[in-house]
């Protein structure tokens, strides 16, 4: 499979990347492959497909032709993969539906036949090799042989570190998740098993390529808006040196601050606008995105998934909800929040916090049964209307234009905070004070809310993230990173029970598939207990 790839592309591409998607658009295919390789178009389109390939979950208008199989391809996407993995497992999010094992996820009793840990490990290993097959087809021996002229392999040059850039951050999402994986470069023997590297392993070829491409890439905030540069690339540096003594035992916090300044001195701010303007379908222009330091684009139009946003905006919408005030056509009844959640606001649903977006009409606090969606807070965070009230470019209402940020600026200022209090050096508590306060007079709309340095501690640190950043796929890293995962910390239905338990440790690391152990025994388990 992850050689023919390429006859995907098969056909002359036009990639088009603009304010709100990145878009792949075959037409003749009547060319020959010196032909294809000639044009510029071709390279653009390629890695466009590197980038839908964390949006979209086929091939087709609503994740139909699915690039994986043995899942719907709704369910298939990249992004919502991730998010089921980072947020349904956690205090942050619990889901209603009965489809397949997905509840499993949040009870803390997934096995390694679980179908959704199955399709993100087969997700990430597809996005690898897209990525390989990319940089296969572009190396100098490539751009030789098709006599490529020198403007055309300036912009090569920088889809190739976006593609190692890309690929590096698939096996971080790998190494976070899974511990081991599967390790192909390109120009690998698909007639050979590939070789394992193990979580030590991967951090340091992820740590390795990211500084390798550092300077290939475009200069921060220099880019098309939603291609990754310089800034995303500090960002995944910071976020694996934030997390190293989980992936490796050892601490690396003042390698986190470097990386960290870095972005905070490249020019985003924290927008002077409301935070919820930055999950609005206008957010690439309504004044968030002036934190943002990458983006998944979604476009109603153009990136047609049941995953992403579109997922986000229509999965937490049920109850006495009305659809038309998220712009969707209707809700999903499926995604709602904790109790323990609701408790991190100070006066909970009537908490003068800003970012608190609770629904509350019709809905209990409490979750007698995972399977009533009106049982449990429901979330308002996502929704598909610009700030004029007009809703998304999709006029049926089923999806949406709401780019997801995978980065942004209160990330970095919070992630800056926890280093500094962690021991690393180049930072300050004052300084982070004054960053952590930038964030919260946005959520409060004035000083009321502020804090000083001599209230950020470890734990003050993890609720305002989960304040600030709740439903954006970082809470289970967030809570394995300060040993409140599965051990130390418990919420509604964790351990499948009402009231909740601890877990066990092993749970700290997703299972390897059964399916994969099977095919490559150059795979093992990488912990008991599965």
């Amino acid at each position: 499979m992850y050689k023919t790839i390429i006859f995907l592309f098969l056909g002359m591409l036009a990639f088009t990347a603009c304010d709100e998607a990145l878009t792949v658009e075959p037409s003749d295919n009547r060319v020959t492959e010196a032909e294809l390789f000639q044009d510029p178009a071709t390279y653009r389109g390629i890695i466009a497909k590197a980038y839908a390939g964390l949006a979209v979950g086929g091939q087709a208008g609503g994740d139909g032709d699915a690039d994986i199989s043995g899942i719907d391809g709704g369910f298939s996407n990249y992004h919502r993969l991730y998010w089921n993995m980072q947020e349904l497992t956690t205090d942050e999010a619990i889901i209603a539906w009965n489809d397949g094992t997905i509840k499993d996820l949040h009870g803390h009793v997934w096995t390694d036949g679980n179908e959704f840990i199955n399709a993100m490990f087969s997700r990430i290993n597809y996005q690898i090799a897209v990525c390989n097959e990319f940089l296969e087809l572009s190396t100098d021996a490539k751009l030789d042989e098709y006599n490529i002229p020198n403007d055309i392999r300036a912009s090569v040059a920088e889809y190739r570190a976006e593609a190692r850039f890309l690929r590096a951050y698939s096996y971080y999402h790998g190494m976070d998740l899974f511990g081991k994986m599967p390790f192909r470069e390109a120009g690998y023997d698909p007639a050979v098993l590939p070789e394992v590297k193990n979580r030590a392993e991967l951090f340091e070829y992820i740590e390795s390529e990211l500084l390798a491409i550092e300077d290939d890439m475009v200069d921060a905030r220099m880019n098309e808006y939603g291609r990754a540069d310089k800034a995303a690339v500090w960002m995944t540096l910071a976020k694996i040196y934030l997390n190293s003594e989980v992936y490796t035992g050892t601490a690396r916090n003042t390698e986190a601050i470097t990386q960290l300044n870095k972005v905070i001195t490249a020019g985003y701010t924290v927008p002077s606008v409301p935070y919820a303007y930055s999950f609005y379908a206008d957010n690439n222009r309504n004044g968030a995105e002036s934190e943002f330091i990458w983006t998944i684009n979604f476009d109603g139009l153009n990136t047609q998934t049941f995953g992403g946003t579109t997922y986000l905006t229509h999965a937490p919408v049920g109850g006495s909800m009305d659809p038309t005030e998220f712009g969707i056509n209707g809700g999903w009844g499926g995604i709602r929040t904790t109790p323990e959640f609701v408790e991190l606001f100070p006066n909970e649903e009537n908490s003068a916090d800003m970012r608190e977006t609770f629904y509350t009409d019709g809905q209990t606090k409490e979750i007698p049964d995972v399977g009533q969606f009106t049982d449990g807070f429901a979330i308002q965070k996502f929704k598909n209307i610009n700030v004029d009230g007009t809703p998304g470019s999709d006029s049926v209402g089923d999806f949406v234009d709401i780019d997801f940020p995978v980065y942004r600026l209160s990330d970095a200022y919070l992630m800056y905070a926890e280093a500094v209090v962690r021991g690393g050096s180049g930072g300050d508590l004052n300084t982070a004070e004054s960053y952590i306060n930038l964030i919260r007079e946005r959520a409060y709309g004035d000083t009321s809310g502020n804090i000083s340095a001599g209230q950020i501690d470890l734990q003050f640190i993890i609720d305002e993230r989960a304040r600030e950043l709740h439903w954006e796929s970082h809470r289970r890293q967030d809570l394995i990173r300060f040993n409140q995962f599965s051990s130390n910390k418990v919420w509604a239905w964790k351990g499948n029970v009402p009231s909740g338990t601890v877990t066990a440790p092993f749970r700290n690391l997703l299972p390897i598939p059964a399916q994969e152990l099977n095919q490559n025994p150059n795979l093992q388990p990488q912990n008991t207990g599965y």
